[in-house]
């Protein structure tokens, strides 16, 4: 497990990679915490790479549900810089970015799963999980 200590306006009281459970948690001053999967992380990158260049040229992201998240580097006082084993690192998850994930998690989660069952993906996770 590893701590990261934010700072700056609206940041996080804390974030942790939970390696095991393959989680990131995140608490934010107002109580709310959210166990957000590597996954889901990964496939919502902020990177261009991943959310393209304006609105609808967002990339779909297929095999990503056995990434690991290698480590969480703070970037200045306003996000995070996720490094992948896929070798994936190019997104900042800013503290707003984050509320945002963890707010709409059920809904983003939702339309991914709708997105890889559309193009006929079968999601392949790791025995005994």
């Amino acid at each position: 497990m590893t701590t990261v200590t934010p700072s700056g306006d609206s940041a996080p009281t804390e974030i942790r990679l939970r390696r095991g459970s393959r989680v990131l948690e995140v608490a934010f001053p107002d109580g709310a915490r959210y166990s957000l999967g590597f996954e889901y992380l990964r496939a919502h990158s902020p990177s261009a790479e991943v959310q393209g260049h304006g609105p609808g040229q967002d990339v779909l992201q297929i095999a990503k549900e056995n990434v690991e998240l290698k480590s969480v580097e703070p970037v200045g006082h306003y996000a995070v810089r996720l490094v992948f084993d896929d070798g994936h690192d190019s997104g900042l998850y800013t503290w707003r970015y984050l509320r945002e994930l963890g707010d709409g998690f059920e809904e983003r989660w939702a339309r991914y799963l709708k997105r890889l069952d559309g193009i006929g993906y079968e999601r392949k996770p790791r025995s005994g999980t």
